[in-house]
Formats: C-alpha cells, sequence, structure tokens
C-alpha cells in the first residue's frame, strides 16, 4: 500500500468527506462543491448542540446515498451508535437498510481498492443478524433500525433519527390527510424512540409547505428545538448546482416535461401547495377607503376539526371589499358565540350573513341574544357544491378582496389557509375559502346589497 492511500485511510477515519470518497470514488469528487458542504454540514451537526437538521436537496444528488454513508461513517467512529432510519416505505426502507449494513460487510476482493475494513477494521456487523432492516454490530445490541410509517419502531432507542424523503409523489404531496398522518408518525413514534441529547436528519426533496420538513421547521423551534436549516436548489442565480448531475439543457427539458409546480418544487424547493394554490395574488392596503355598508359573513364549523370562519369586511361604492377582522377558529359555539357578538358590536356591522347549515340557525339565535348593536342578522341555507363555489369566484376574490398588508400576522391561521388552498388536490380544510367565497357572493348578488 502507498503513503498516500495510507494516509487518506488515516484520515477518513476523522473526516467524512474523505471517507466518502474512498467508497464511492466516481461520485465523491473533490470538485463537486456541495457534497463537500454537505458533509461538513453533517459533521458539524453531529457535534453542536442543534437538536434536528433539516436538508433539502433536488432528486439524484445523493443525499440517500450521502446519508447511508454518514451512517457508516459514524459506526465506525462508535461502535455503540444507534441510528434509526425512516422512509416513506417498508421497501425504500429495507434498501437504506442494505446500503449501511452491505458497506460495513464489504469483503477485501482487489489490494488497489479500499474498503470499509480497512478504514475501521474492528466494526463488523454481529455473526448471525440476517435480517436486513434490524441489526447489531460486534459487542451491540439493535445497532441499526429501519421503518417506515407502516412498520414498527417498538423496544429500539436511537441517537440519531434519520428521516428520508417521506412523500412518494405529488398526490400525496397534495393530501392534507396524508401529510398530517406523516407528522402524527414523526413526534408520536419517532421522536419517541430519540434517546436523550439524540438528534434528528430529515433529508427530503421539499414537496409541500405542509410537508414534514416544513412542519418541522415551523413548530420545532416554538417547541425549543435547536433547528438547523439547509436549503439547496438546482439553479441558483445562473449557477447550477452541479453540472456533472444536473446541467442547465437538462434542467431546462425537465421543466418543460413536467408540470412547472412539480419541477419547482422538487428541483427549486418551492413547495408544491405555493406554487399550485388557487389564490395567486392577494391584494392589501395600508389605508381604508369610504365604506356604504360594513358586511359580517359567517359560516359555521362542520365538524369540531373544521374551523368556525366569521369575516366583517366594508364595501365600497365599487362594490369590492376590504376585510376589516377575521375569526377563524376551532373552537366549539359556546365560544365562538361570545366572539362572534364582540366581533359584530366593535365594527358596527351593518348586515351579517350566517349560513343556516350545520347549526348556523342555531348559533344566529345565540348571537342575537348577546349583542348590543343594531346589526340585522338573516340566515340563508347554502346549497351550492362547496368546491365549484370557491374556484368559479376566485377570479373575483384575487381582484376585489383587499387585505390588511399585516393580515399574516393577525390572522395567521387564515392566512396560511388561504395561501396554500389548492386549485387541484385534497384540501383537509376549506372553511377559509369558503367563507372569502361567501364575500363575492354577498357582494355580486342584488339580495347581498338588500
Amino acid at each position: 500500500m502507498d503513503k498516500l492511500t495510507q494516509l487518506k485511510r488515516l484520515a477518513a477515519q476523522q473526516d467524512f468527506f474523505t471517507f466518502a470518497q474512498l467508497m464511492a470514488p466516481d461520485f465523491y469528487k473533490s470538485d463537486r462543491r456541495f457534497l463537500i458542504d454537505i458533509a461538513e454540514t453533517l459533521e458539524d451537526f453531529m457535534d453542536s448542540d442543534d437538536n434536528m437538521l433539516v436538508l433539502n436537496v433536488p432528486p439524484r444528488h445523493g443525499k440517500s446515498r450521502t446519508l447511508s454513508l454518514f451512517s457508516d461513517w459514524l459506526f465506525g467512529r462508535d461502535r455503540n451508535m444507534k441510528i434509526m432510519t425512516g422512509s416513506y416505505n417498508e421497501r425504500l426502507a429495507v434498501q437504506f437498510a442494505k446500503g449501511v449494513r452491505n458497506t460495513i460487510a464489504t469483503e477485501k476482493a482487489d489490494e488497489s481498492i479500499t474498503v470499509y475494513s480497512d478504514i475501521f477494521p474492528d466494526t463488523k456487523i454481529a455473526y448471525g443478524e440476517a435480517n436486513m432492516n434490524l441489526w447489531a454490530l460486534e459487542g451491540g445490541y439493535q445497532s441499526y433500525l429501519a421503518t417506515s410509517p407502516t412498520g414498527t419502531a417498538t423496544g429500539f432507542g436511537a441517537r440519531l433519527i434519520i428521516i428520508d424523503d417521506l412523500i412518494k409523489n405529488s398526490y400525496e404531496a397534495l393530501n392534507d390527510n396524508a401529510l398530517e398522518a406523516h407528522y402524527e408518525w414523526f413526534t408520536n413514534t419517532m421522536l419517541s424512540r430519540l434517546e436523550k441529547n439524540g438528534k434528528v436528519i430529515i433529508v427530503m426533496t421539499r414537496w409541500s409547505s405542509k410537508d414534514l420538513a416544513g412542519r418541522v421547521l415551523e413548530q420545532m423551534p416554538k417547541d425549543g428545538y435547536k433547528v438547523r436549516h439547509i436549503n439547496m436548489k438546482a439553479y441558483n442565480d445562473g449557477t447550477m448546482l452541479c453540472d456533472d448531475i444536473l446541467d442547465f439543457e437538462a434542467f431546462e427539458r425537465l421543466k418543460r416535461t413536467m408540470s412547472p409546480e412539480i419541477a419547482s418544487a422538487n428541483y427549486q424547493q418551492k413547495p408544491i401547495d405555493l406554487e399550485g394554490g388557487l389564490y395567486k395574488v392577494f391584494k392589501t392596503y395600508t389605508e381604508l377607503p369610504q365604506f356604504i355598508k360594513i358586511w359580517n359573513y359567517t359560516d359555521t364549523a362542520d365538524t369540531g376539526s373544521d374551523y368556525h370562519t366569521s369575516i366583517v369586511f366594508g364595501e365600497t361604492h365599487n362594490h369590492q371589499a376590504y376585510i376589516l377582522d377575521v375569526i377563524h377558529t376551532q373552537d366549539g359555539m359556546e365560544i365562538t358565540e361570545k366572539l362572534e357578538s364582540q366581533q359584530l358590536d366593535r365594527f358596527k356591522v351593518n348586515v351579517a350573513r350566517i349560513e343556516s347549515n350545520n347549526g348556523g340557525e342555531g348559533f344566529m339565535r345565540q348571537v342575537k341574544k348577546i349583542i348590543t348593536g343594531q346589526t340585522v342578522l338573516k340566515s340563508f341555507h347554502q346549497s351550492k357544491n362547496k368546491e365549484a363555489r370557491i374556484y368559479s369566484n376566485s377570479a373575483w376574490v384575487q381582484e376585489n378582496v383587499f387585505y390588511p398588508d399585516d393580515w399574516a400576522n393577525r390572522w395567521p391561521s387564515y392566512f396560511q389557509a388561504m395561501k396554500t388552498y389548492q386549485a387541484q388536490g385534497k384540501n383537509k380544510h376549506d372553511d377559509a375559502p369558503d367563507a372569502t367565497t361567501g364575500i363575492a357572493e354577498t357582494l355580486n348578488k342584488p339580495r347581498g346589497r338588500a
């Protein structure tokens, strides 16, 4: 063995990118700067006090391969390491596990080619460990487990959890129920397996603002976790992330082949729901015009998980709507009755239109007892198809409804519901767009202005 190879093998024990180069030299090239950046980020994350790392990388840029080798490197440095990985189904979970295991178990057949045992000779798969998704190293007990949302993690504790590409297609990315199930699996199952001071790495292509990466980035810091985010786009400021893997010509060809929102999500890390949202434009205001009437439109919650949505808006002389206040809550009617009564009085609403569906009639009677102002309350039955109503009135809403310039901070749940409502796809909640559509119907029909 020449001196240079010997030095490189020694260096690989301390430096992850050097290790990756020795294991897969054709892919981990020294001029692929983004791979060096990922390797350095992974190393630094393990030594930091950060709890979670979200790593967004375009397809075919080696994210799964890198995490597989990173697991091997960590096992070589510490045979007591316990790693659990999660993928979107059992087949991929086992495939990931086999990749980690096979690297460690590779037998030397050519003196000129470096294998794992040349770098970490004391790290070996325990004899008799034939299970591909749950195995141990020599001297260890249950070192590695690969699972999925349909698999099990019972009885396994991990110092490192790796979640690898949890969404399989655009249908799932647009399915709020599937995305919610992913988050519940992550918080209720995977995090419960994390040992004290353990760490989590989530590596994925962005699909939705509500995918696991998006939810972790938004929610986990609020829950006290330190979250680091690395976001890599295929194309940025006139430069490709890696021309070797995907050059500009191939990138443009892909964009022409697939739908724009999927290309943007997969390669530019722009969530598909933001790209494929029904509402493209939201007009805002900083000053209020003169109003001819102050309205309220209320859609009471269908079920306990839906939102009670009550919108107060002013009507201008040219019949445009300026949003003044929004109640968008999952609280029960015993609370929303009081909230809405206060809202109607505070804004001196002239007319409130309340859908009589789903208990709206009873809700209106209770509100009428509480209000002290002169608001006229009118109930009506909404019989038209909700999705058709929302879609057919969306152009008018974008052109004629104005929101305060800080509406994202004033009414965050309403803002999020409007921004992410999909033109195509399964929306878990449609209460905010439904009530906003009611504004269009109110101002576009003669009976609405009566």
